[in-house]
Formats: C-alpha cells, structure tokens, sequence
C-alpha cells in the first residue's frame, strides 16, 4: 500500500470518527444519509478517477477501492452517492455524449443526485435479455412503458437508470437501450416492497409511456446488452460484495473474551479468505485502471464475497448465546441482508456461467 492509499484511507477514518451515526452491515444498500455523501464530495472523497472537468480527481481505481473499503468497513451510511458513483458515472463517462456527462457527472460527484438501477423485471430473474419493458420514439425522445422490480432505493432517488427494449429481433440480446428517466416523470409510478425486517428497500417500478429525452440515451440504441455487461464489471467487482457484513465481524474482533480457542480458528480461516478476496478486488481494479473490463474477475468476486459473507453470519451464529446487544442488532442486520446479497448483481449460477465461459 502507497502513501496516497494510506492518506486516503485516513481522510476516510477521520471523518468517520466524527460523524454521528451508527455503523451497520449492509451500509452501502441499508444506510441512507444524503449529508454523509455530501460531506464525502465536499472532503474530496467521491469520484476520484473522473476527469476533473466531470467533478473528479484523475486518480486510480485502487485509490478508489481504498476509499470504498474504509467506508464499507465502517459501516458508514453510504447508499445516497453509491450507485451513482460506483457505476452510473463511470459509464457515462465511458459510453455518454460530452453533454450528457456535463449535464449528470458533476452532480454525481457532488451528491446531488441519486440514482436506482431499473434492470430486473417480474418473471425474469437474473436473465437481463428477457426485459420487456419497450422504448418506443416519440419526436425527440422516447415513450416508456413497462415494469422493474426489486429495484433498490427507487423511492429516494431522483433518477433512474433504465434498461429497455427498443426493437423486437430473433436474439434476445439485441434491440436493448439503456436510458436515464427522472424518477418524478409523469407515468413513473413507484411501489414498495417491505422487508421482512420493516424496512423500505426495494420498490417495484412502473413505466407507462413515460417520457425521457434522446439526449438521455447512453452511448447507442440497441447496443445495450455489450454496454450493461461491462457496466456490470463496476457493480459485481468492488468490495461491497463481501466487506458488507465486516462490522459484524469487527465487533466480534472487538469483544473482549469471547472467543475460545475453536472460535478463534475459524476466525483466522474466515480472515485469510477476506485477505483473498481484497487481493482479488485489488486486481479488478488494476485491470480497470489498465482499461480493461473485468468481466470474469467481477463474477469470480461477487461469487466468492456472498460465500464468505454467508460464513461469516454462520460463524457468529454459534457465538450469539455470549454476545451483547450490539452484536445481536448487527446479525439480524445480516441474516436479513444474506439472501439479496445473493441476488444483487445477478444470482450464483449467473455468475457460475460467466465465469465458466471465461475459462474456455
């Protein structure tokens, strides 16, 4: 690790040390504070490998997972800025016109807008070619009319990023388009979908012939299945996918006394992996950084994180009986999160395909 990494890495715990809030697992889906994400852009912390032109540093991939992983690892309310940050952005960047990326980046990197990832739909599970929701053109724009679900965080957001099928053809993965639509538009209907644990999260998102301009198409029309699965390299490589149940893990470090000597070597069998799985997040974003899409690398992470984040809850399970209340609101925290974890980014035998063709 670089000095630049280890400063990083500081401004991050810094701030975290000062500011009010409870740290929980999940964070980067669960925990919603607009003014956290604000204070991060404000203390240069969001956006660090856009162009400084679009609100960023110029700096690496690894300098952002250095970022990512202190906050993650804090439990730190993040959700507001980070799928727009973690993805949104960087495929404006990569496939937007300049206009579209001046009109959004900026307003990425300050926090100012939020975005929802409108992919999955009703009967179509992990399989994104067999969206239904169609784009139809209408003058300078498009008509959309359709249905996402479990779409995270689409009742706080204020836009949403659309896949949706703008020519019908015998290969289900051509004839998609990916769009910005303002969340508030006329015809945009959002309804939640409450958790088991009484928390908003997910919504089901209704589209009809809802209006949003050709100049919030990203890059071109009917070339959205290439652009989504290198898009998808951003959402399934980063650290989230197993660092999101560490402050369980970190109060269990924490507490004095409650480990026994089988605990502690499972504890150190749970620990090596997380070493190997924060190598391999450093290698996706390496590979980022030289410019290429990561596919195989995203898959192999989410894959692997869900496993050891399901260990992980297993683990504790064992220790609940000795733990205090901190640790018993943390593993529900997690129990909960367990299965969309497996779901989020595509299910385990999606991700058992990719890498599997990756390997011929």
């Amino acid at each position: 690790m670089d000095t630049h990494e280890t400063e990083l890495r500081q401004r991050v715990r810094d701030l975290c040390a000062t500011w009010d809030y409870t740290p929980r697992c999940d964070s980067w889906a669960g925990g919603f504070e607009p003014e956290f994400s604000r204070e991060l852009a404000r203390r240069g912390l969001l956006a660090r490998t856009w162009p400084k032109h679009l609100g960023g540093a110029e700096d690496s991939n690894v300098a952002r997972l250095a970022i990512t992983e202190e906050l993650l690892r804090a439990g730190a309310p993040v959700s507001a800025h980070w799928v727009g940050e973690r993805q949104i952005g960087p495929e404006l960047i990569r496939l937007g016109t300049p206009e579209l990326q001046e009109e959004f980046c900026p307003r990425l990197a300050s926090a100012e807008y939020v975005f929802a990832l409108g992919m999955s739909e009703p009967d179509a599970g992990s399989d994104l070619a067999a969206v239904r929701t169609t784009a139809v053109r209408d003058g300078d724009g498009w008509r959309l009319t359709g249905r996402k679900i479990w779409t995270s965080g689409a009742h706080r957001a204020t836009h949403l990023y659309v896949l949706a099928r703008t020519a019908r053809t015998d290969d289900k993965h051509a004839g998609l388009t990916e769009f910005i639509v303002e969340r508030t538009a006329p015809g945009v209907t959002v309804r939640p979908i409450i958790g088991m644990d009484g928390e908003h999260h997910f919504n089901e998102v209704t589209f009809d012939e809802v209006f949003t301009p050709d100049r919030w198409v990203i890059g071109q029309v009917g070339d959205g299945w290439s652009q989504v699965v290198g898009q998808l390299s951003f959402e399934r490589g980063g650290p989230e996918r197993f660092l999101s149940m560490y402050p369980l893990l970190k109060a269990v470090l924490d507490a004095d006394g409650l480990l026994g000597a089988e605990d502690a070597r499972r504890l150190r069998s749970l620990l090596a992996r997380l070493m190997v799985l924060r190598t391999w997040a450093r290698e996706t974003a390496l590979a980022l950084d030289a410019g290429r899409s990561p596919i195989v690398e995203a898959a192999t992470s989410k894959y692997l994180g869900n496993r050891f984040e399901l260990d992980c809850i297993e683990f504790v399970r064992g220790l609940l009986p000795r733990c205090d209340a901190d640790i018993h609101r943390m593993y529900s925290q997690a129990v909960l999160a367990g299965p969309k974890s497996g779901i989020r980014g595509g299910a385990a035998p999606v991700m058992l395909s990719i890498i599997a063709k990756g390997a011929k």
